[in-house]
């Protein structure tokens, strides 16, 4: 079974990135694991797969500490006094408002009716917590995603409730955007009109011009999968990548945009290395190279050129890439699959085998 298992694997791996597989000059090819021809992510440093955090897109040893307390104990005071001292004009209190959100949906998930009770205590024993409605609406959002289809009146009631606990959150944090980002979700499930859509993103920029969280979910929003257009998204995406302040990530806003709108199937010869993914890869690449080392987003970045530059056969560039991101896999493209681990380790063995394909070695390898 286990013969078959990987026999229908490899087909798949052939059928979706066999262009990758092939080489002009140097060629790659796959080899059984072990073999001696075998390129062997180990060799760089690289976490063996079931060692990879799918929580985070990168390190946040704070937010990783407290929700360990927080699991362990059942209380909800270290992640208050954690979000308190998180400041709100800024990337890293909503994602460690999501994160929050998620660790609770997910225990709701793996413990139905009991999972997540320390949310509900952060909200009864302290309801006029900014914190504890942010991470409240943040999981009624991911509840009605994770437990009901869109569209159903399971996931309408669940995303208006959201709606009402924005609401709340706003009033306790004049001034934070995250309440108004979180809702930028609410309004895509809704299916809320262009001009509700606009109100609420005058909100959002009105407080944090250049939040690159916020831009990814207004582009969500925009997409032809949902409620715009592939027209809308690339001129939105190319509007704030144009308007952005000198070491913006929004830069790299536009390669979101054309992964947002990847074909199904592609059939044409080169589309990774077509104009338009050329020209969004080298616009991530120059907000990589700009930002500042520190920045919450960037490995959000460094996750989707991985995808894009192995698609490109892009080896080196790639590699330069994963060596800043490989530990945590919680980012796209990979949380879009089933199993983020897996999805990325496929990835990042490709990149390991175009490397060696072309002459790079450990040795080589910038760290």
């Amino acid at each position: 079974m286990e013969i078959l298992w990987f026999l229908i694997a490899m087909c798949m791996l052939a059928a979706v990135i066999g262009p990758v597989l092939r080489r002009r000059n140097a060629g790659i090819r796959l080899a059984r694991p072990g073999s001696p021809d075998a390129a062997d992510p180990d060799d760089y440093g690289f976490l063996r797969q079931e060692e990879l955090d799918v929580r985070l897109p990168g390190p946040d040893q704070d937010l990783l500490d407290v929700l360990d307390v927080v699991q362990r104990t059942q209380d909800w005071r270290a992640a208050a006094q954690l979000l308190a001292g998180t400041p709100k004009e800024g990337e890293v209190r909503w994602q460690r408002v999501q994160a929050f959100a998620g660790a609770a949906s997910l225990e709701l998930q793996q413990q139905p009716g009991t999972g997540g009770a320390w949310l509900r205590a952060w909200r009864a024993q302290a309801p006029k917590d900014a914190g504890g409605a942010q991470v409240h609406a943040e999981f009624l959002v991911q509840q009605a995603w994770r437990s009901s289809a869109a569209g159903t009146d399971d996931f309408r009631i669940i995303l208006e409730e959201a709606r009402s606990v924005c609401a709340e959150a706003a009033l306790l944090a004049p001034g934070d955007p995250v309440p108004y980002i979180v809702e930028l979700a609410v309004a895509r499930g809704l299916g809320d009109s262009q001009e509700q859509f606009d109100q609420l993103w005058a909100k959002v920029i009105d407080r944090a011009p250049s939040h690159m969280g916020a831009h990814l979910a207004a582009l969500h929003y925009l997409c032809e999968k949902w409620h715009g257009s592939r027209e809308d998204a690339d001129h939105f995406a190319t509007t704030a990548a144009a308007r952005a302040p000198q070491g913006s990530l929004l830069a790299a806003l536009p390669l979101f945009a054309v992964y947002e709108h990847l074909p199904e199937l592609n059939l044409v010869t080169g589309f990774y290395q077509s104009a338009v993914v050329t020209k969004a890869l080298e616009g991530a690449l120059y907000a990589v190279h700009s930002a500042r080392p520190d920045d919450p987003m960037l490995a959000h970045v460094r996750h989707l050129l991985v995808m894009f530059l192995v698609r490109s056969e892009r080896w080196a560039e790639a590699m330069n890439q994963l060596v800043h991101v490989d530990g945590h896999v919680g980012a796209l493209p990979w949380t879009h699959s089933s199993d983020p681990a897996a999805e990325y380790a496929v990835y990042r063995a490709l990149a390991v085998a175009g490397y060696e394909a072309n002459g790079g070695s450990p040795a080589t390898l910038p760290h």
